[in-house]
């Protein structure tokens, strides 16, 4: 028995010789085995195990150099939309600041065309507001400054001042109506305000300013008629028909400017009824008839 032992002694003995060579070889590739998915422990113990056949089937190199590459080049791309992330927030910082100083001198603007509609004398009002209109040029003159260094990209921030102008152009209007009676042309907008073709006013804006302008028509003609001037109805009707019937040559889209349009009617409709009131009441501006409508006294009792 004790040679069996022996036997079985010598026998584990040499095979643990038969495989301290085979773990020699297997030892290089351990490392490399364990960054496997699922690795299993007995081909790493099998003597019969063949490194070979792993460096065949998994080479090393596929771990390193096919993901390091992707890695570098979107880190660079994102790195690059970053810096332009930041920089188009820097521009929409300066921007929004012009525009409120903008918005200011509106508010300053529309508080004084508010006097009109109070029987205040006009052509004090008009100067008045003039000089702001001054300061509004100086502003969107500053405006097209910190845009210039982004040529091509009015219309990417075109939204931050677009509410603005609009407001703007509508007085405008208002103003230039007043003064003269006909309407303000879109390229005599944009030298009151001093925009040019690199800034320039955008058609839609001015349009939508026009469509404003229309709603203070109606309550102006009120308190003109309210304070005696019994001709303004006929010459504001007349205004605002020959400007519903210019905007009927437009092919408008189902957006803003077609609201406004279609708010313009109604404003055409309320001038109307004041035109047609004050025409059969038979109300006359500076002694003299409105309209068609003749009344005359009888020369003889017998008349009446």
């Amino acid at each position: 028995m004790h040679q069996k032992k022996r036997e079985n002694g010598n026998l584990h003995i040499n095979t643990m010789q038969y495989m301290k060579p085979a773990f020699r070889n297997v030892a290089p590739y351990c490392h490399v085995y364990s960054r496997s998915l699922n690795p299993d422990p007995l081909l790493l113990v099998s003597p019969f195990w063949r490194p070979e056949t792993f460096r065949l089937s998994v080479p090393v190199s596929c771990f390193s150099s096919s993901m390091a590459e992707p890695q570098s080049s979107l880190e660079k791309q994102f790195d690059s939309f970053r810096v332009q992330l930041e920089q188009s927030g820097t521009l929409r910082g300066r921007i929004r600041s012009v525009v409120s100083e903008i918005e200011s001198s509106t508010r300053l603007i529309y508080a004084t065309l508010l006097l009109v509609h109070q029987s205040r004398p006009t052509p004090g009002l008009l100067e008045k507001a003039k000089s702001q209109v001054n300061v509004l040029k100086e502003q969107y003159k500053e405006l097209s400054e910190v845009l210039g260094g982004s040529s091509g990209q009015y219309y990417r921030y075109h939204g931050d001042w677009k509410s603005e102008t609009q407001t703007v152009v509508s007085m405008l209007t208002f103003m230039h109506w007043l003064e003269t009676g006909s309407l303000l042309e879109h390229k005599e907008a944009e030298e009151k305000l001093g925009l040019g073709s690199d800034f320039g006013l955008d058609v839609e804006d001015y349009l939508i300013g026009v469509c404003f302008m229309s709603n203070e028509l109606p309550r102006y003609v009120v308190n003109q008629v309210t304070a005696g001037n019994y001709d303004c109805p006929k010459k504001v009707l007349k205004f605002l028909t020959d400007l519903h019937a210019a905007f009927r040559m437009l092919n408008l889209r189902n957006d803003l400017l077609r609201k406004k349009f279609d708010g313009m009617k109604y404003d055409l409709r309320k001038v109307e009824e004041v035109y047609y009131d004050v025409k059969i009441r038979g109300l006359t501006p500076n002694g003299e008839l409105i309209g068609d409508l003749e009344i005359k006294e009888p020369k003889d009792n017998r008349l009446l």
